[in-house]
Order: structure tokens, then C-alpha cells, then sequence
């Protein structure tokens, strides 16, 4: 049974710390995204890890319908930011069937994230294409 992703005070320590050390550019691979917050108007920022296959760019969120994925769906316009340089994205959720191999190759590259997956990384895609309900995955779109 998959880990439930709670945000509790040591959560929001280790985000904080992640995302300094991101907006330095000492976490590899790691970019803060920022969103508009679907209610309040004000920017949202967190550190994310991009996930690549065939040569496209994907959001995952591997936590499941955390508050950066609303705001990503009421407003699919987001910024990226990496060592300083910002990037103007445009985001577009995916179906199951293109977020399968997605999360597979996320959930094979990034351990951390394992415990909260129902499939392991030696199972097929179609084990994904399940999870692709319980986390969702944007393509990123410049």
C-alpha cells in the first residue's frame, strides 16, 4: 500500500531547504516552480524535478494533487527557474496512456518518491498507467 503524503511542519523544513539549495543550483536536476495561486492570486513556488522521455519535458507530481497541481490546472501558465535563468512555460495534463512510462521512468530515477507508488520500478507500464490517477503529469510546453 502506498504512502499518503501529509504536509506537516518537517515537510515544509525539508521543502524550504530543498528550495534554497535549488534556487542556488545546488540540487541537480531540481528546478522551483512557480504558479498563480488559484485563489489567492499571490506566486507559488516549489521545488520540482523535471522528468524527461522521447525527448519531451514532464511536470510529475509523484505526492499525488498537491497545491501546485490545481493551481497548474486552473492556470496551465508557470514560470521555471534553475541557477538563476527563468523560463516561461506553458503545462498540459496528460492522459494515463502518455503518463504511464512517465511515472515509470520517474519512480526508476527517483527513489525518494518509491514509498508512495503502488507499483515498483522493475514493474511494467501498465502498472503506471494505473497510477497515473494518483499522480498526476503535466507536459511541459515552451
Amino acid at each position: 500500500m502506498a504512502k499518503h503524503y501529509n504536509v506537516g511542519g518537517q515537510v515544509r523544513l525539508v521543502n524550504r531547504l530543498v528550495g534554497g539549495l535549488t534556487r542556488l543550483g545546488l540540487v541537480g536536476g531540481t528546478y522551483t516552480l512557480t504558479t498563480t495561486g488559484r485563489k489567492s492570486g499571490l506566486a507559488r513556488s516549489t521545488p520540482v524535478t523535471i522528468a524527461t522521455l522521447g525527448g519531451r519535458r514532464y511536470l510529475v507530481a509523484p505526492y499525488g494533487e498537491v497545491g501546485w497541481v490545481h493551481n497548474a490546472r486552473a492556470n496551465a501558465t508557470a514560470r521555471l527557474r534553475r541557477r538563476g535563468v527563468d523560463e516561461t512555460i506553458r503545462v498540459i495534463e496528460v492522459g494515463a496512456d502518455e503518463a504511464g512510462p512517465v511515472l515509470k521512468k520517474y519512480v526508476e530515477q527517483i527513489r525518494i518518491v518509491r514509498p508512495y507508488f503502488d507499483a515498483a520500478p522493475d514493474d511494467n507500464v501498465a502498472a503506471f498507467v494505473t497510477e497515473a490517477a494518483r499522480h498526476p503529469v503535466f507536459r511541459i510546453e515552451e
